[in-house]
């Protein structure tokens, strides 16, 4: 599809760009939802992240994973997502009360998702509060399949150290459970 969009008539570019949003949206957002919990912001980040895939597909290396290309754009999406949450509520405790209500974060909690399945919910808040230095590989990983050798694409690190911080981060969530 990738080389239907860059060699393809510009008449077939966006069927071809539509073809590869069907086949990578459900992945992409569970992705990011797992990232950062919130089902309806994950929606606006996965639209965001296509958006920025069209932009520069034709920066594309064929020769690289396509799913480990887009998992990469999602991720980045998700790390400015994360930013300028800190940014909202640091500025809310900053300014007078008056002012939070113009910048106060709206987003629902994540478990209030998931009341009924606590395992899943604590399992999930367990993955969120892992550093992401641990937390992406491990997502990529176990949530999303990726081999270890697309996560490190991915994630622009080796594939040991992709390994490395799979394991450190289920020796956490294992921790945090007993």
């Amino acid at each position: 599809m990738v080389a239907r969009y860059l060699t393809g008539p510009p008449a077939g570019r966006q069927p071809a760009f539509a073809g590869l949003m069907r086949r990578h949206k459900q992945p992409l957002y569970r992705l990011i939802v797992a990232q950062i919990g919130d089902p309806d912001d994950a929606l606006d980040l996965l639209q965001e992240s296509f958006v920025s895939a069209h932009a520069a597909l034709g920066r594309y290396d064929p020769s690289r994973s396509l799913r480990a290309w887009l998992a990469r754009i999602a991720i980045n999406k998700c790390r400015d997502w994360h930013r300028r949450r800190r940014v909202r509520h640091f500025l809310a405790r900053v300014l007078p009360i008056e002012a939070g209500e113009r910048i106060a974060d709206t987003a629902p909690d994540a478990q209030a998702h998931a009341i009924d399945r606590d395992d899943l919910a604590r399992t999930l808040a367990g993955i969120r509060r892992l550093p992401a230095i641990l937390r992406d590989p491990l997502i990529l990983c176990a949530i999303e399949q990726l081999s270890h050798a697309e996560a490190a694409e991915a994630l622009g690190i080796t594939v040991k150290a992709v390994e490395t911080r799979v394991r450190r981060a289920r020796a956490l969530l294992d921790a945090d459970r007993a």
